[in-house]
């Protein structure tokens, strides 16, 4: 039927696919569990079902919506279209203000109430750190 050569090499080659497809299978199962993307408000306002799982939600920072009592911080992020309000207590980026982007990072208690627990400022293409701007007008 078939020599010694072509089912060797018929072997190496199924051995060969099995092991890309392994691999393959292996860094997309990787990716898949260290990338979160970020929801909007408007996209959790649509969601069918909550789940207890972390996520981020991610928008501006809603202009006179910061609020800091008792070591918590209160503020709103927003989409222009949909606001969720967002709890949290700890240390605060540098970036983070009023009417700048946001991440947060944290778990959906409804679909009108966040409690974060990493806050992420995010900042445009023209940001420079101050220790930058400082050199350059050196």
């Amino acid at each position: 039927m078939y020599g010694k050569k072509v089912k060797l090499r018929l072997t190496f080659l199924i051995i060969l696919v099995l092991s890309l497809g392994l691999t393959i299978f292996l860094v997309l199962k990787s990716l898949k569990e260290n990338v979160i993307y970020f929801l909007s408000p408007t996209e959790i306002k649509t969601l069918n079902e909550l789940n207890k799982d972390k996520i981020r939600i991610g928008g501006m920072v809603k202009k006179d919506s910061i609020n800091i009592s008792n070591n918590q911080l209160l503020f709103v992020i927003t989409d222009f279209e949909n606001e969720i309000t967002v709890t949290y207590s700890g240390l605060v980026p540098n970036l983070f203000q009023e009417s700048k982007g946001v991440v947060a990072e944290g778990f959906l208690k409804d679909k009108n109430y966040f409690m974060a627990d990493k806050i992420l400022a995010k900042h445009d293409e023209n940001y420079m750190p101050p220790e930058m701007i400082k050199k350059k007008g050196d």
